[in-house]
């Protein structure tokens, strides 16, 4: 019988973007915007590498949704090395735009990490 160890990129994302000190909620930000917020979406969760018919690594992806209704440039390159130090493959980065309604600026950087599965 198999046993996933309980790996959960949403809970390694919020821990390694917790130095930034933003806000950040999973799914949608349900409090009043601050300048400057996170929100992380699950995107995948995939076994990717298969040996004699067992899954052997779960591939977990999400997206990171930065706000930011001022310059968002360092801010973006902040949350880029700590995903870079804290093990994870980034897979797309970009500017979404800028909201209108809100003025806030909306860059997402869409991010992968591979778990071992424990059998």
């Amino acid at each position: 019988q198999m046993v996933n160890n309980y790996n959960s990129i949403l809970r390694d994302l919020k821990k390694t973007l917790m130095s930034t000190g933003l806000p950040m909620e999973t799914g949608v930000f349900s409090d009043q915007a601050p300048e400057e917020y996170l929100v992380i979406i699950p995107m995948n969760d995939l076994f990717d590498l298969f040996a004699d018919n067992l899954p052997q690594m779960d591939l977990q992806e999400a997206r990171i949704s930065l706000f930011a209704k001022g310059n968002y440039m360092a801010r973006k390159n902040q949350i880029v090395a700590l995903l870079i130090a804290g093990d994870f493959t980034i897979t797309d980065r970009r500017y979404i735009g800028k909201e209108a309604d809100t003025g806030f600026h909306h860059i997402v950087i869409d991010v992968a990490k591979e778990y071992a599965v424990t059998l």
